[in-house]
């Protein structure tokens, strides 16, 4: 049983009520709960039982975890719009009545979602419901934050609630979602799979190289689309706990929406911000992972010294420090890649830190970044285009940055790589390889089909 510190939830209500009526507006109440510890991926299952809409995140090292149900409040901008959904997140701070006395936490309000990875592409039928910047602030959001568990609900107070009943239907759901001591998982079974047109696939690479050959474009980043069936609905708890276990030193979200979930375990930190400090990193460069402890070190000599990805890894290098250096100050960056281990791949990598100019937030930092060569190509513009025009995937998220930030606009956001977009029985993998003037249309080919590894294993194929 989770016992919570209560603290007077009628009490705050009214008190919000009363600054409504006062302002003319409805209030954005948030009030923050030191609780027993509980497990992240139990909570985001007991969602299910209240049938809202949940989201999911880990930090890379674990040691942050948030899980949310429900939506309290949703920030939206069909037109993909950094600023309006600062602005819009601002003026509900400037109206809000938020208790919580663990300021040095990540507990508090916070708002989850993503921007998508083009904001000229319509959302059509695969992302249907996924269109524009979308970002939610959930009713229960529990926070792990290194040993310490917290609970946050939050809600919008207007001059007309009923605030007893208010408080009595957030006391009786947060009961229901504490007091699940184990949660049940189904396990998920992929019955079916189907490769996206990949010859068509390997044609446009080709095209891609005979365009970086005519020197109009460095680098174009070329993603594909692997589907799948299940015997059964899929139950994204469990895929979520086998992310959780196997994909370590990733990012591991789910963002759920009437019922069609996009979830995944990203390698790729887009940007982070604490104090405005501000944390990026560059990955790019890809190779596998040995069966051997020689057999690996061999692989990642080879992708050190491999021209065509220390080419590819530069463009990403390049790119990031001219976009932070356009909005912060001490910018350092390590003049050379290190290898990046994850469980089936490797990458190169370089870390980039820096301090934001003031007057920036993190999702200044997030519009400046993306979509960055690694995701889109180099030039930026010119890449763009020709995804625009000649790729049949309908992007959607993938690729795009998703992440969550708190009311001080703290926080992370990742690059939404290794994912996948689940609806009932079937679901749609996504992967992606960066094209250069020397690429061969079917090692590219293979390299995806490396990427789609860790979801296909998560989704429930047989090892």
């Amino acid at each position: 049983m989770i016992e919570t510190k209560e603290i007077n939830i009628d009490g705050v209500l009214q008190a919000a009520q009363k600054q409504s009526i006062d302002k003319s507006a409805p209030t954005f109440v948030s009030v923050t709960e030191k609780i027993d510890k509980m497990n992240a991926i139990d909570f985001f299952q007991s969602g299910k039982v209240l049938g809202k809409n949940r989201i999911y995140w880990s930090s890379s090292d674990q040691q942050t975890i948030f899980a949310g149900i429900g939506d309290a409040v949703i920030l939206a901008d069909s037109n993909a719009s950094y600023n309006t959904i600062k602005n819009k997140w601002k003026k509900w701070m400037q109206n809000s009545k938020i208790v919580n006395p663990y300021d040095n936490t990540r507990s508090g309000p916070i708002a989850f979602g993503g921007f998508p990875f083009d904001s000229e592409e319509p959302a059509e039928e695969l992302w249907r419901g996924f269109d524009g910047s979308q970002f939610r602030v959930p009713t229960f959001l529990l926070t792990i934050d290194h040993s310490d568990v917290y609970l946050t609900t939050t809600v919008l107070v207007e001059e007309e609630s009923h605030v007893d009943q208010l408080a009595a239907e957030l006391i009786t759901e947060k009961h229901q979602l504490l007091h699940v001591t184990h949660a049940e998982f189904q396990d998920n079974q992929i019955v079916l799979k189907h490769e996206v047109d990949p010859e068509a696939w390997k044609t446009l690479v080709e095209r891609a190289t005979e365009k970086i050959a005519a020197n109009q474009v460095d680098k174009i980043v070329l993603a594909r689309e692997l589907q799948v069936e299940f015997d059964q609905p899929c139950d994204v708890g469990q895929v979520l706990s086998q992310l959780q276990q196997t994909q370590q030193h990733s990012y591991v979200f789910a963002w759920e929406k009437d019922g069609v979930c996009f979830v995944g375990a990203t390698p790729e930190r887009l940007v982070k911000v604490n104090d405005q400090k501000v944390f990026s990193a560059c990955i790019a460069g890809t190779a596998p992972r040995g069966k051997t402890v020689e057999q690996d070190y061999e692989f990642g000599q080879q992708l050190l010294c491999d021209q065509k990805n220390r080419e590819e890894h530069q463009f990403v290098v390049d790119m990031i420090k001219q976009a932070v250096h356009s909005l912060a100050k001490s910018v350092h960056i390590p003049d050379e890649p290190v290898l990046y281990p994850l469980k089936n791949l490797q990458h190169l990598y370089t870390p980039v830190e820096a301090e934001l100019e003031e007057g920036y937030t993190l999702l200044d930092a997030v519009e400046k970044l993306h979509p960055t060569p690694a995701l889109c190509g180099f030039p930026r513009e010119t890449a763009l285009d020709f995804i625009r025009h000649f790729e049949k995937l309908e992007r959607g998220w993938y690729g795009a940055p998703i992440g969550w930030f708190d009311q001080h606009f703290n926080g992370e956001f990742a690059v939404a790589i290794r994912s996948a977009l689940i609806n009932e029985e079937k679901a749609s993998l996504f992967a992606g390889c960066g094209v250069v003037k020397d690429s061969d249309p079917e090692i590219e080919y293979q390299e995806t089909a490396i990427k789609f590894t860790p979801m296909l294993h998560a989704l429930g194929e047989l090892k």
